[in-house]
Order: structure tokens, then sequence, then C-alpha cells
């Protein structure tokens, strides 16, 4: 299990195929990237803070409860901090399995307790201000099948 929070960009085919050439036995690869989207036509940039004294533990306790319910061979999360453009990656997960459903299923598991429940705060900046992102009730709504 791997777990790192950076302000640093990173290459998400790189990390990808390092993740997959330590997996012996995997026969299942799957991975997730998200990107800051502009959902409204606003916004330039948004703004991710975090206490790292937490952020990392909160994290690894996250993938140690995907590692408890589905057989992984590992795990990768890595997530951004600071300021982060339009079209810059936010984060990344990959899981390996030696089946895609355990996979699959821990992987969007990762991306919606990540969501969620990893400590950050999120300001949104555009042309006409910026605020903090709240929850959103979808994502409360998506931890529930879990």
């Amino acid at each position: 299990m791997t777990v790192r929070v950076q302000s640093d960009e990173f290459d998400a085919g790189a990390e990808l195929n390092a993740f997959t050439a330590e997996v012996a036995g995997a026969g299942a690869i799957v991975s997730f990237t998200g990107v800051v989207r502009d959902v409204d036509g606003g916004l330039t940039a948004m703004e991710i803070e975090h206490y790292p004294a937490m952020t990392e533990s909160a994290i690894a306790k996250i993938v140690k409860e995907a590692q408890s319910r589905w057989n992984l061979a590992d795990a990768l999360v890595i997530h951004r901090y600071g300021r982060l453009e339009t079209g810059a990656q936010i984060m990344m997960v990959a899981t390996a399995s030696r089946h895609r459903v355990d996979a699959f299923q821990a992987a969007e598991f990762l991306m919606d307790y990540l969501k969620s429940r990893a400590p950050f705060w999120k300001k949104e900046l555009t042309k006409d201000g910026e605020s903090w992102v709240e929850a959103r009730d979808e994502d409360e709504d998506a931890l529930g099948r879990w």
C-alpha cells in the first residue's frame, strides 16, 4: 500500500506502470485519475488545503478498510494539494487483485471514501471570486452502497 499526499504533479502513466511492475500475481489492475473540471464555465482553479499530520493517516485507514473488504494484492493513492488549474490531475487510485471484481469494487470504494472522508478543504477560484466547496448529498449517498 502506498499513500502519497503531495503538491507536485505526477505522471499517471508512469505511476501506473511502476505500480503494475511491482504487483506479482495480479490478474487485474484498475486505475482512476481525477482531474480538476470546470462544471459551470467559470472555474479557473481549485485550491486544496490539508493538515499533513492527519491526512495521510486518514487515507491509510481508508485503504486498509478496502484491503479488509476485498482481496487486494496492492493499492496506490496519490492526492495533491495546493493550487490546481483546471485540467490538472488531483488524485489517482490504483488497485491490484487476482480478479477484476475485487479491483474494480475496491477502486470505487476508495474513490467514494476519498471524496467524502479524506480531510481536505477545497476552494473553487473563479473569475468572480472564490468559495469553499461544501459536502454534497450525492457524495454522502455514494457511501451508502458500501
